[in-house]
């Protein structure tokens, strides 16, 4: 079943590709109309797919129907009636809806089974990470065998304008020793070398670094994607890590109305918990992550030893995933929670619709069991 959704007029305004909540096929396709790596690895094998935006959505309470089992976040695939006019509105739906399965054959008008088989396991594989961010999705994808083009990864525009001068900073030690003292030519290097570490490919420009670190030609454009990713957790953690502990906070503290039973009452009394305990086992384990990647690159910038550094790229891609996750976990619950609370307004909240953000927070961090569920019934 598909609805006719006029959100996506709101969307118009992406000038980018991704973000941790919205993945813009459409405008990426429009980007790279011309980049043959995009037209050989797509992410979809259905056109319609490949050119859709997709969002994670809160659920209303009149849309809850529309699942089998309750949830709290949905991902949700917007296909433009008109990819001129946005304002128009397109066909929706969400992966694990009822009929889900169904509704992706009728859009992407597949040929095959097999077609239709491999682009639903890229959608699972797309809505079981808590976040939409790029770096988290490409890494999922590769370990489950999707090779795709890494246009589909860039972050978008406004994201990489807020970057480059945190890159810039982090990375100013390895700049200088690349070329001195010279301010026309630091202020260029930055230029060329902060841009290239935004990029999805690596090119010449980071070719001395390769050379420094004597890593062939995969381990290196393997190493720097998990680089960049490092950098833009580091950053995004400068944005978040305030907001996900006043949302704890809250969390601790939130009292629901109209509790139906006892047991349902001690399902979020113990879900209160056990979310801050993920929360703040989550907060240690991606503090440890970026603490190895700091260690090592301190070797290469204080003590000329670039074998710890070749290292943590060698490394990287096994560590970036469960960074990603954890990430990703934490800054789903931020913002959806301050989106669901606003600051500022009074706290209401029954215990139906919380039992199922918590339930959503708990997936989120794996810490959700069949029995906990069992309670919360």
């Amino acid at each position: 079943m598909t609805t006719i959704d006029r959100s996506v007029r709101h969307l118009t305004g992406l000038g980018g590709a991704s973000t941790s909540r919205v993945l813009n096929l459409l405008s990426i396709a429009r980007n790279h109309a011309d980049d043959p790596d995009h037209k050989a690895k797509p992410l979809f094998l259905a056109q319609p797919l490949n050119r859709s935006i997709l969002l994670r959505h809160r659920i209303r309470s009149d849309e809850s129907y529309m699942f089998p089992t309750p949830r709290s976040v949905a991902t949700k695939i917007i296909v433009p009636f008109d990819e001129q006019e946005l304002r128009l509105g397109g066909r929706s739906f969400f992966v694990d809806q009822t009929g889900y399965f169904e509704t992706l054959q009728q859009i992407g008008n597949y040929r095959d089974d097999h077609a239709a088989g491999r682009d639903e396991e890229v959608l699972r594989l797309i809505d079981s990470v808590p976040s939409l961010d790029p770096f988290l999705l490409r890494e999922h994808l590769r370990i489950n065998g999707f090779d795709v083009a890494g246009s589909y990864f860039e972050i978008s525009l406004g994201d990489r304008k807020r970057m480059y001068e945190y890159v810039a900073k982090s990375i100013s030690g390895l700049i200088q020793r690349a070329t001195g003292n010279a301010a026309s030519s630091h202020a260029f290097s930055t230029q060329k070398l902060v841009s290239a570490l935004l990029s999805t490919e690596v090119d010449e420009k980071l070719e001395p670094l390769r050379l420094t670190l004597g890593l062939d030609g995969r381990d290196f454009r393997e190493g720097v994607f998990s680089w960049r990713g490092f950098l833009y957790y580091k950053w995004s953690m400068t944005d978040f890590l305030p907001k996900i502990r006043a949302v704890l906070r809250e969390v601790r503290t939130i009292r629901a109305g109209n509790i139906k039973t006892p047991e349902q009452g001690f399902y979020l009394t113990e879900a209160k918990r056990r979310i801050a305990e993920a929360v703040q086992q989550a907060g240690r384990d991606v503090s440890e992550a970026l603490k190895t990647y700091d260690a090592a690159y301190s070797q290469l910038i204080d003590s000329s030893n670039p074998n710890a550094f070749r290292s943590f790229l060698l490394d990287a891609p096994r560590m970036f995933l469960e960074l990603g996750e954890k990430t990703g976990a934490l800054s789903h619950m931020a913002s959806f929670w301050q989106y669901r609370f606003p600051k500022g307004q009074s706290v209401r909240v029954d215990a139906e619709e919380l039992t199922v953000i918590f339930q959503g927070f708990e997936a989120s961090f794996g810490i959700g069991t069949p029995q906990h569920l069992a309670l919360a019934s």
